[in-house]
């Protein structure tokens, strides 16, 4: 279409990005864009554009970038070396003005979705801590670029341990996500159903950015190797979210079941943490109810597989 000059390159690359941006917030799967033309085409027109130095063009580089990340996971090496730095550059811009916010959000969110990719630390980890805490500081980000900041440095801690340093103790995660949630957790109505009306309760971007949070924290649960003492208060939001959505939210509660298992079975989750944030009242709760789902079931052996644990369940069991 656009060869044919049915279409501009500027509306298609808005298409796209648009599309891009629905296929993340809405967790839309396809692998078609992996395959086709389109990506070949889009990873040349990248590679040309970051060789002509002088007379680039920042915008439709930052573009070709997001919509590259968007639409698929992973990306070739070749092309991660150009698109982190280039949406970093975009990310770090400070101005307040709606657009700006905008395009700092939507560079923010392309790179949380670089999941199946490595990232040499040395590409991005000064700007991020930057991002970070201007935005600590300064609350200069919207709740889904801040979200998707975090995002994006929580998916490196699998590969590069050396970075559990930096996220718990020098940039405070589970301070800033025990807050982060607790503020979305107020925002949303958790009386309406999950489905009204044909329409998903999750459009809202308050909604989109509380899942977004739980499910990264099921990733720092997995791959986090820092003993911390924000557990507790992590682990006490993710259960009050839990115990919100119980009713009418079951993508929500499922995900906190998720969440909670992954900390029920990492080795630096202390049981006091588990006992304090209510994670095994939950349990207790739950197992009260006429069916019991798989996830809920697995996570109760978990908790069973401790003897301590096992002893609490027990003597608790026998009072129901």
């Amino acid at each position: 279409m656009i060869e044919e000059k049915k279409m501009s390159m500027e509306n298609a690359l808005l298409l796209l990005k648009r599309v891009g941006y629905c296929k993340v917030l809405f967790e839309w799967f396809s692998y078609a864009f992996k395959s086709s033309l389109l990506r070949g085409r889009f990873k040349k027109m990248i590679v040309n554009e970051e060789e002509k130095n002088e007379e680039k063009n920042e915008k439709l580089l930052a573009d070709l970038c997001e919509c590259c990340l968007l639409l698929s996971k992973g990306i070739p090496d070749e092309l991660t070396l150009i698109c982190v730095p280039c949406l970093l550059k975009v990310s770090l811009k400070k101005d307040e003005d709606e657009e700006i916010l905008k395009e700092v959000e939507l560079a923010l969110l392309a790179l949380s979705n670089i999941v199946l990719s490595e990232v040499p630390k040395e590409l991005y980890l000064n700007e991020i801590k930057e991002i970070i805490q201007y935005h600590q500081e300064h609350h200069n980000l919207t709740r889904l670029a801040y979200q998707s900041a975090w995002g994006f440095l929580i998916y490196r801690l699998d590969n590069d341990k050396s970075l559990n340093e930096v996220i718990v103790n020098e940039l405070h995660f589970g301070r800033e996500a025990a807050r982060e949630l607790e503020e979305l957790t107020r925002n949303v109505d958790w009386k309406k159903k999950e489905e009204e009306n044909g329409k998903r309760r999750r459009e809202a971007k308050e909604e989109i950015a509380l899942m977004r949070w739980i499910v990264t924290l099921k990733i720092y649960f997995l791959c986090c190797r820092l003993r911390n003492e924000e557990f507790v208060e992590i682990l006490s939001r993710i259960v009050r979210v839990f115990r919100a959505a119980k009713e009418n939210y079951g993508g929500f509660r499922n995900q906190c079941i998720s969440s909670l298992k992954r900390a029920a079975g990492n080795k630096v989750v202390k049981i006091d943490d588990l006992l304090k944030s209510g994670a095994i009242d939950v349990v207790l709760e739950r197992i009260q109810w006429p069916t019991l789902d798989d996830g809920m079931i697995f996570l109760y052996g978990i908790f069973h597989a401790s003897p301590f644990i096992s002893s609490h369940l027990n003597s608790e069991k026998k009072k129901i």
